[in-house]
């Protein structure tokens, strides 16, 4: 029996790929396309919006009465009612919202305890493996090698740093004894902006359609390693999501990760 899934945002740039995606995979049942309360779309065909083939489901601002796993990649402001509605249904949840708060941080480690889910800032394959490098190839090089991060995406994201990028810090401080977020300097000005050792220097870029391209800087004095990644569409992230809730569907309670769904 396929999964029944519910995508969260689903009228925005990421909801509908992950609608259109899911049509396509043939991997899902549609039970539920959701978004804000007054959104112009409500009431039309979510995968048709989409570019897909209708499965039969309108945008709504109402959850689905049954599910199995919840897609969401909307905004923060969305993400208390989503879980609140996961808890109480029963419902898997894969989470790709950044910029959370603490207070919802801790919101979704109580509710690990009652649902599984998978809260990841970044769902590619690709950018899941970097996460596992960047850390060991920190503590190859050693202290000599300064770190700097940057990363740039379109001029409509909201929060910076992105949440990829603050994943590659804090894959890199654990590896190496950092203290996170401690570490990070958030650009630099001024006529004394000489950069300290042992901090990550972090810069953002909005621009244009940029999907998202994330690198990380290791420089010492004659030479410089780079490591990075490029997406070149949102499908590379959605992918992964859909493997993700197809993975997680019927598992026990808890917080689970990229790594376990990729078996990294």
């Amino acid at each position: 029996m396929k999964p029944k899934l519910v995508v969260s945002g689903a009228a925005g740039r990421m909801g509908r790929r992950i609608v259109a995606l899911a049509a396509q995979s043939g991997d899902f049942e549609l039970a539920g396309a959701v978004d804000v309360a007054g959104h112009p779309d409500l009431g039309k065909d979510a995968a048709l919006l989409a570019g897909a083939e209708s499965m039969g489901v309108v945008l709504s601002s109402e959850h689905p009465k049954a599910a199995d796993v919840m897609i969401d990649f909307s905004l923060p402001a969305a993400t208390d009612t989503a879980v609140e509605y996961c808890i109480k249904n029963n419902v898997a949840l894969v989470l790709g919202t950044t910029g959370l708060s603490d207070e919802q941080n801790a919101m979704l480690d109580a509710a690990a305890k009652k649902i599984p889910l998978i809260q990841a800032s970044n769902y590619s394959v690709g950018m899941n493996v970097l996460f596992g490098l960047v850390g060991k190839v920190a503590v190859m090089l050693g202290g000599d090698y300064d770190i700097e991060i940057t990363e740039a995406h379109h001029r409509f994201k909201k929060d910076s740093p992105s949440g990829t990028a603050l994943s590659l810090a804090e894959k890199i401080a654990e590896e190496t004894g950092r203290d996170f977020p401690g570490c990070l300097v958030h650009g630099r000005e001024g006529k004394d902006a000489l950069r300290t050792e042992g901090t990550i220097g972090m810069h953002a870029i909005r621009a244009g359609d940029i999907t998202g391209e994330h690198s990380v800087v290791y420089g010492t004095l004659g030479e410089t390693v780079t490591i990075s990644h490029s997406a070149h569409n949102r499908d590379n992230f959605v992918r992964g999501a859909l493997r993700a809730a197809k993975w997680l569907t019927g598992k026990e309670p808890g917080r689970y990760s990229m790594n376990d769904v990729l078996g990294l």
